[in-house]
């Protein structure tokens, strides 16, 4: 028996809109589609995103990433999840794997996509690029990535903040990714460097309770879930 194709999805950040006609289409064909969660009694947000365009009878596999920095543990379960999909893909089925933004930036599906290649060296896999939230953050506060020349640097927050501070050193646009409870300490940064009235915020693009915000002082004393699901763009 021929094994099925394993199809990595981009859906967007948020706007069911923004799925790609190709991811739309995929869906319309594809029976089992796995999707990730950070915890158990969670909600996938990929899945909400994509739901609409599920076909009637599809099968929807949950898997549940934890949020750990311990690198065994998260072995264990992206090879647990690899595992999940290869015994669907090994029956003939195809299945479609749902991922926020792109698949190929920083994503769930990078990991599993290695840990299927490493299982099923033979398997076809198709992936399919989704619009990045910080894409859609600077599409829907009206500025620009990059300009002629200019560096684009993007930054995962991390809980010392040295490289988005090297990356604010260099110039250029600064792109800062998962911010989640940072954003305090990441407002103290860009105000010791004269920097909040150059930075744009945008959380939850394109889902219910979005925010786009141009003056960064209005985020002073916010609650710490301001920055889940957010992005910053910053002209350095």
């Amino acid at each position: 028996m021929k094994p099925g194709t394993l199809y990595g999805l981009g859906v967007g950040p948020g706007d069911p809109e923004w799925i790609p006609v190709k991811a739309v289409r995929i869906l319309a064909a594809c029976q089992h589609v796995f999707v990730p969660k950070a915890r158990a009694a969670a909600d996938s947000v990929a899945l909400d995103i994509a739901r609409t365009y599920l076909r009637p009878d599809a099968v929807v596999h949950e898997l549940t990433f934890p949020m750990s920095s311990d690198a065994q543990v998260l072995d264990a379960s992206w090879r647990q999840a690899a595992e999940a999909v290869c015994q669907r893909l090994d029956q003939g089925d195809d299945a479609a794997f749902l991922t926020l933004g792109d698949p190929l930036l920083y994503s769930t599906y990078i990991y599993l996509l290695r840990n299927v290649r490493q299982l099923r060296p033979e398997i076809d896999v198709v992936t399919v690029p989704g619009i990045t939230a910080f894409s859609a953050a600077a599409a829907l506060a009206n500025t620009p990535i990059g300009q002629g020349k200019q560096l684009v640097t993007i930054v995962p927050a991390s809980d010392d903040l040295d490289q988005f501070e090297r990356a604010l050193d260099r110039g250029g646009t600064v792109i800062l990714m998962k911010i989640g409870d940072r954003l305090q300490r990441v407002l103290d940064v860009l105000q010791a460097r004269g920097l909040l009235a150059r930075g744009v915020f945008v959380a939850r693009a394109g889902m219910p309770h979005q925010q786009v915000e141009t003056d960064l002082t209005k985020l002073r004393d916010r609650e710490p879930q301001t920055g889940y699901l957010s992005i910053l763009i910053v002209q350095a």
